[in-house]
């Protein structure tokens, strides 16, 4: 049976993998310059000082200082959760993931003021919003937690 420590490990390593990604793109990638990868996808580099799908990134500043407290909270409170049930493996594994990725836009906030995204997909000339590292961690942990969610209740009805 995994302990904390393993999960904990998970969610360091998606801030480690976060962190490096941005640092080579900082590096690599210049304010506007976009770089071909495939018909569906390109490098880019955006500053997000909002949310996702830059919510709120009009606001004059404020906004980083909730999201950074508001991510740290809920990090806390997962890494909580995490200790008191380390065996559920699935809802353990997306607890990680969306503390590692919370964990790892809170450094773009403390650093920059705004998260660095970099990862641009597109089709039929409709762009899906800049993301990064993080971001699909959070994204895979949310679904995997509502995946958990569903199929628990589906386990107890079925015993029920």
């Amino acid at each position: 049976m995994p302990k904390p420590a393993h999960w904990y490990t998970l969610a360091g390593l998606v801030i480690v993998l976060d962190q490096l990604s941005k640092w080579v793109v900082l590096e690599h990638i210049g304010p506007g310059q976009v770089i071909y990868v495939a018909p569906f996808w390109n490098w880019v580099l955006a500053w997000n000082p909002g949310a996702a799908f830059s919510f709120l990134a009009d606001q004059p500043g404020w906004q980083r200082w909730f999201f950074g407290v508001l991510a740290i909270g809920v990090s806390v409170w997962l890494a909580l959760e995490i200790r008191r049930q380390p065996g559920e493996r699935l809802m353990a594994l997306a607890m990680a993931l969306i503390m590692g990725g919370a964990l790892g836009n809170v450094i773009d906030r403390l650093r920059f003021g705004a998260v660095v995204d970099f990862i641009q997909w597109h089709v039929a000339g409709y762009y899906w919003p800049a993301f990064n590292v993080a971001d699909s961690a959070i994204t895979i942990g949310a679904v995997l937690l509502v995946f958990g969610q569903l199929t628990a209740k589906a386990e107890k009805k079925d015993s029920a």
